[in-house]
């Protein structure tokens, strides 16, 4: 990787201690790619959380926020992290969140505990989903703060081990005790925490899918490079009909999920995310499952090579895999896309029915209409 004009190798291996980067040296005779998905996202500033944050800045943010949050973030001179998750509580459900925020003259006192709260090994400030109207109804009692990090009420308990490793930005269990930030530090208006998360997670999925398919394409490189040097059984693997099956299917998969995320992205910028979150979950399944089905077969013609740290692979798929769970788990996506789908056929069927009924009522036949399938919203 180029990092200020010197090629250096570079490996997640630091502590968690370090600041911005969490990059050092790689070892004399290790690969550095693993880590590609996260270090290429980080050194062009398009990494998670920081790309959600940064979209919900601009369109909530104060004058004063953006000044002194948004622009040091779009500048690349900070970093931040995203804190809504419990593990007290469903992720998918956050209308069960139980970190509160009580106003306390000018002040807003937070007090709770989260998890997988992504990005804040070095970040700077974090955006907190918490309850600040536990009485309101479900979708308004939520609000989104501005923590500042070196706040002596945050504490960072630790990164959580995902699949066996605990390195980089982290995904990391945080404690909220009696933390206190400017009232000021609201992010957009009280109760408004499940509209912002929304505005957030649009373009926070297309974002994970973008690369999600970046990395795909690395893992097809890697593959044909593996069929074309390595040879078994007197030939290359690059002659073996199973191996050009693999390399045929993950090139035709990949396409598939670049232009559905294009779609969706095209679809966001000219009708709105509200309109494109049909688009955005059908992507999110897609490009996750994508990424996993072409890294398992790139370890495959890797053997075990590819199951090993010595190539990027395997750092790949450990690194992709919660992308299935990420920012919605593939089965409440898949739900989301068959409500709307039902609901679709429906309002047809209930269309057609009236417009059948006035036919009949016009023509005299006396024929009753039948009644059109309903479907659960």
């Amino acid at each position: 990787m180029v990092i200020c004009g010197e090629r250096r190798p570079i490996s997640m291996h630091s502590s968690a201690g370090t600041a911005k980067g969490m990059i050092r040296p790689a070892r004399a005779g290790k690969t550095s790619g693993a880590i590609s998905p996260i270090v290429a996202p980080m050194a062009f500033n398009c990494a998670a959380p920081d790309t959600g944050n940064m979209e919900i800045l601009v369109d909530h943010g104060s004058t004063e926020q953006k000044a002194r949050f948004l622009q040091p973030l779009l500048d690349g001179d900070t970093r931040s992290c995203f804190s809504m998750t419990e593990p007290e509580v469903s992720g998918s459900d956050p209308t069960t969140l139980r970190t509160r925020a009580e106003l306390d003259g000018d002040e807003w006192v937070i007090n709770g505990h989260k998890w997988f709260t992504s990005g804040a090994v070095g970040a700077d400030f974090a955006i907190a989903m918490v309850v600040t109207d536990p009485e309101a109804a479900p979708y308004t009692r939520a609000s989104m703060i501005i923590v500042p990090l070196d706040n002596p009420g945050f504490e960072l308990v630790r990164p959580v081990p995902v699949m066996g490793h605990d390195k980089g930005p982290g995904h990391c269990e945080v404690r909220y005790t009696d933390c206190r930030v400017p009232e000021s530090n609201l992010l957009g208006e009280r109760g408004a925490g499940f509209v912002i998360a929304q505005d957030r997670l649009g373009p926070g999925r297309i974002h994970h899918c973008m690369r999600a398919i970046g990395t795909a394409e690395r893992a097809i490189e890697m593959m044909c490079e593996r069929a074309n040097s390595r040879e078994a059984f007197g030939e290359p693997l690059a002659d073996k009909q199973f191996v050009q099956e693999f390399i045929a299917t993950s090139r035709m998969e990949v396409d598939q999920a670049r232009l559905l995320t294009l779609y969706a992205a095209w679809q966001m910028d000219t009708e709105g995310k509200r309109r494109a979150r049909q688009a955005i979950s059908m992507i999110k399944v897609v490009a996750a499952n994508v990424v996993m089905n072409v890294l398992d077969r790139a370890i495959q013609v890797h053997g075990a090579l590819g199951m090993s740290d010595d190539t990027p692979l395997a750092g790949m798929w450990r690194f992709l895999r919660m992308l299935r769970v990420a920012d919605g788990p593939d089965e409440v996506h898949k739900m989301v896309i068959a409500r709307r789908e039902l609901n679709r056929t429906a309002k047809r069927l209930e269309a057609e029915g009236k417009a059948g009924g006035e036919s009949d009522a016009a023509a005299g036949d006396g024929k009753p209409t039948a009644e059109p399938a309903k479907a659960s919203t």
